[in-house]
């Protein structure tokens, strides 16, 4: 069954994906910390949607969603980006760091810890890929 992007139910779905993957375990082993993903509006989304992620040693341990005008908790990180960009990086259309380096995405946090974890960055991407989505 596909998951509507953003929604509740993809969030558990990419948890799922992501934890069953022996290429994301192996290319974020070293990492620690947790993130926002916050998928902002644009022309196809009129409501801000917030994903929190909490990444450790190669396992995602938890998810939850928010939606605008609910308060996420505090986290090391935020990828912040429009939803349509969200939907070039989820289809393999915009490398999610290059994606920071062209503005399409602002980083908060350390930028230099991320950038070392860019084969974990593409993981992640690989494993959004394989969760079945329906976008609005």
């Amino acid at each position: 069954m596909k998951a509507k992007f953003p929604s509740k139910e993809w969030i558990e779905q990419f948890m799922v994906v992501l934890n069953n993957s022996p290429d994301y375990k192996e290319a974020a082993e070293w990492w620690e910390g947790d993130f926002l993903f916050v998928v902002e509006t644009d022309e196809k989304l009129d409501k801000k949607a917030t994903f929190y992620l909490d990444l450790w040693h190669g396992d995602c341990r938890s998810v939850d969603y928010f939606e605008e005008g609910q308060e996420p908790p505090e986290t090391e990180f935020q990828y912040i980006g429009k939803y349509s960009n969200w939907l070039k990086v989820i289809n393999g259309d915009l490398d999610p760091i290059k994606g920071i380096l062209t503005r399409k995405f602002k980083l908060v946090g350390d930028k230099g810890k991320v950038m070392r974890a860019t084969k974990a960055a593409k993981e992640l991407v690989n494993s959004a890929q394989k969760v079945p989505t329906e976008f609005v």
